[in-house]
């Protein structure tokens, strides 16, 4: 039973590592990403839809992004979307497909948006922390239950504090990793 817990836990766990990585990805570099601009709903033919589902992406230069939409018609409402999008760039479009350039960062923005990704790997260790309260107080109910004896407990205990350092590693390499991405020039 005491297995089943852990491993449900680290499932929960490794979930929390991937959404903090994919929260990494959103946050601009200064360079083209086609994860930057993929989720931002388009409205097509009356529903939003993922740009995702519209278009290609390339990255043909170290700064620039370009859409090719599927569909021509399409290329109207993927740059309606784009301009009213928080990210802040201006597209080009060229009747064929839809050019994103990425001006340089500032240094102060850079700053900026490393407090933003510490932010967001601080929210992912919270919700570690959580799936490892919640874990503990289901072994801990087996335990009062009859169901895990007090050995049983404190290996699985001791699991569990393996388990959640491994991923908190994980996320703390990930922050370096966008950290470094962020700073250099």
């Amino acid at each position: 039973m005491a297995d089943m817990l852990l491993s449900e836990c680290g499932e929960k766990m490794a979930r929390a590592v991937a959404h903090a990585r994919s929260d990494f990805a959103t946050i601009r570099t200064g360079r083209a990403a086609p994860a930057l601009v993929e989720k931002i709903p388009v409205e097509y033919f009356g529903a939003e839809v993922p740009l995702q589902q519209l278009a290609g992406f390339s990255v043909p230069e170290a700064r620039q992004l370009l859409i090719s939409p599927y569909d021509k018609s399409a290329i109207g409402p993927i740059e309606r979307a784009l301009q009213m999008s928080d990210l802040g760039l201006n597209p080009s479009n060229d009747g064929v497909s839809i050019r994103l350039t990425f001006p340089p960062l500032t240094q102060e923005r850079r700053k900026e948006l490393v407090k933003v990704v510490k932010g967001m790997a601080e929210d992912n260790r919270i919700v570690l922390r959580n799936h490892r309260r919640d874990t503990r107080k289901e072994l801990e109910a087996l335990e009062k239950d009859g169901e895990l004896s007090k050995d049983e407990l404190e290996r699985a205990e001791k699991e569990l504090d393996r388990l959640i350092h491994a991923q908190e590693a994980q996320i703390d390499e990930a922050l370096a990793a966008k950290e470094r991405e962020l700073l250099e020039d």
